[in-house]
């Protein structure tokens, strides 16, 4: 760990890490970063954006993420979901994810599904940030 104001944290892919609660740094991936905070809709800086996604996605007291449910039709591209495993949203299809890439797509689940993507990200997406994705996503 470089022991600055950022840690090296890595994904697989953009989705992965968004629905780990992470943006993109504003310091390498400045490009991508501008991106994200033109979809985020408010002009904030670093700290604040992160304050607000530490709230979204940690469970006060334990190491997980919140999850809430929504309706799996109305989740944009980007977004990952919990079945009988995690699955990344994309072009209609859901893709179920491991460490090393995604498998084979699957049909969109319907209905209430439980989703691991905090609210802040989803509007994120929503406002047009397209996360770069791992070939594997097809």
């Amino acid at each position: 760990m470089s022991g600055r104001n950022w840690t090296e944290l890595f994904f697989l892919d953009e989705a992965v890490a968004m629905a780990a609660g992470h943006r993109p740094c504003a310091y390498c991936r400045r490009s991508h970063y501008n991106a994200f905070l033109d979809a985020w809709g408010e002009n904030l800086k670093a700290p604040q954006m992160d304050a607000v996604l530490h709230n979204a996605r940690a469970v006060h007291g334990a190491r997980r993420l919140q999850t809430h449910k929504a309706e799996a039709r109305d989740l944009p591209d980007g977004t990952f979901i919990k079945t009988d495993r995690a699955y990344l949203l994309s072009n209609g299809a859901a893709f179920p994810y491991a460490p090393t890439g995604y498998g084979a797509a699957k049909p969109r689940p319907t209905g209430l599904v439980c989703v691991l993507t905090a609210p802040p990200m989803i509007a994120v997406l929503r406002g047009g940030y397209t996360p770069h994705l791992h070939p594997s996503a097809g």
